[in-house]
């Protein structure tokens, strides 16, 4: 990628390095007295009660108006390659979880027309059970926590809370689990989330920030029989490193460099001014980076690029692996990424919140990434290829995760207070959580609310699915299966 000189003298753009967290107001010296004397947060989330009671989020209804399943997975794929749409088909077809997975937006409908409090904070948008996972830290180690933001924006947070805890039933339906234990488990992830808000709203701003440290995660949440399937888990994400990815993917050429090779439909090399094209983003890419990250890439060159296909939700968009060698020739991988609008963005004036306002998607995305997690990648960037928005993070940086379709039924209640506390946690960056607590209270019937709406939407799930599956079966949609 060049010397470092050259590096530090194409950052013109610059973006500032930090920016005030959403929903948190900076006061003036001036200002702090008056700040000090308002009313407090956690009264005021009390006070909306009376507006909105919390027994109000069993409530779910479809709207008269809403769109099928079968229209709203085609218009979904507006936008993405055409010839990936059955393959992203077939995906969703799967099951009634990997549905769920691929319609955020159509699920988002059907919030914005759920009773709301009105209290704002940075969402992941996307916030389903296995969109939760291992990656790895800067100083190799590995930590837990929401690991997908392409859909991140400011709006309710029940909504990522209602799509958590719908996204558990549906998925310990799909493995098998009793429909008791589906709704204890939704009930149990409301749960902890309430009761780990508490917990925020009671410690010193500081320490909430950075609380809840993962080697106490299991024993914060009670999710004891969860160890042994998190220790594999561990085990097979330090195993998942861009190294690995690049002895499996690539061959060595004469001079020693290394070129990737096709693996279609997943894997395929792209013509050479497709691949400059991608290269030359990295240039306004480094700009968006941290000057101390920079003598990093300056130590790498890059050799090849490749298209890759991505995970249900965002299969049929354009994602890149653009491999690097260092100085000992040892592989590194940057995963480029298309960043497209939130699927939530046209809805959230519906629920009284502003839509994003229009800019880089990419830059979109990673902001929101940063706001929720307590520690992020270290190259995670942004970059426009050919005039569309991308985002820009290590590929294979030891990630993994659990599949909440494959837990026993022991487990899926640990999984859901595990993943309502690192919900909880999320939202604490970008949300005082004296004000989400005060609604919340100190009783279950949020927990039992949430665990209501959460039955009601998985049947409107498996419906839906089931109206994809017959339209496949029909051959009225394309669809490319078991890929």
């Amino acid at each position: 990628m060049g010397e470092t000189e050259a590096i530090v003298q194409q950052r013109k753009a610059r973006v500032p390095a930090q920016e005030a967290a959403v929903g948190v107001r900076i006061p003036s010296v001036q200002g702090f007295a008056q700040w000090a004397a308002e009313e407090p947060p956690k009264r005021r989330g009390k006070a909306l009660r009376e507006r909105i009671g919390r027994s109000a989020h069993a409530e779910f209804t479809a709207d008269p108006g809403r769109p099928d399943a079968v229209s709203a997975v085609e218009e979904s794929s507006a936008g993405r390659i055409p010839g990936l749409t059955p393959l992203r088909v077939g995906r969703m077809s799967a099951n009634p979880f990997a549905f769920l997975r691929g319609s955020a937006g159509l699920m988002a409908y059907d919030l914005a027309r759920t009773p709301v409090t009105g209290i704002g904070a940075q969402i992941c948008g996307d916030a389903h059970a296995g969109n939760f996972g291992l990656y790895g830290d800067a100083r190799g180690g590995l930590v837990i926590d929401l690991n997908d933001f392409d859909e991140t924006v400011v709006g309710p947070w029940e909504w990522d809370l209602k799509r958590l805890v719908t996204s558990l039933v549906v998925a310990g339906r799909v493995a098998g689990v009793g429909e008791d234990t589906c709704r204890e488990a939704a009930a149990d992830a409301a749960g902890a989330y309430r009761r780990t808000m508490r917990l925020m709203a009671k410690l010193p701003a500081l320490e909430a920030w950075h609380a809840i440290a993962d080697e106490e995660l299991v024993s914060h949440t009670d999710a004891h029989d969860l160890l042994g399937t998190l220790e594999r888990v561990s085990e097979k994400a330090r195993r998942n490193t861009s190294g690995r990815f690049a002895a499996k993917s690539t061959e060595t050429l004469e001079d020693g460099s290394l070129r990737f090779v096709d693996a279609e439909p997943v894997l395929r090399r792209v013509p050479d001014a497709e691949a400059a094209a991608v290269a030359a983003s990295l240039e306004e890419y480094v700009t968006t980076l941290g000057e101390d990250r920079l003598p990093l890439l300056a130590r790498h060159a890059i050799q090849d690029v490749a298209f890759r296909v991505v995970g249900t939700g965002s299969v049929g968009t354009r994602s890149y692996v653009v491999l690097l060698q260092d100085h000992r020739g040892e592989p590194f991988v940057l995963q480029v990424k298309e960043a497209r609008p939130s699927a939530l963005a046209p809805h959230l004036p519906v629920a009284g919140f502003k839509a994003p306002e229009a800019g880089h998607e990419g830059r979109r995305v990673v902001l929101g990434q940063k706001r929720m997690q307590v520690v992020s990648d270290i190259l995670l960037g942004w970059t426009t290829v050919e005039g569309r928005p991308f985002q820009v993070r290590q590929f294979r940086n030891r990630k993994g995760s659990v599949d909440p379709a494959e837990l026993a039924a022991d487990q899926l209640d640990d999984y859901g207070r595990m993943t309502g506390a690192l919900l909880a946690r999320a939202h604490a960056h970008g949300a005082d959580p004296r004000l989400i607590s005060g609604y919340c209270g100190k009783t279950e019937e949020l927990d039992e609310a949430m665990a209501a709406f959460a039955v009601a939407y998985a049947d409107r799930t498996e419906a839906d699915h089931a109206l994809l599956e017959t339209a496949v079966r029909e051959g009225r949609v394309e669809a490319e299966v078991g890929v």
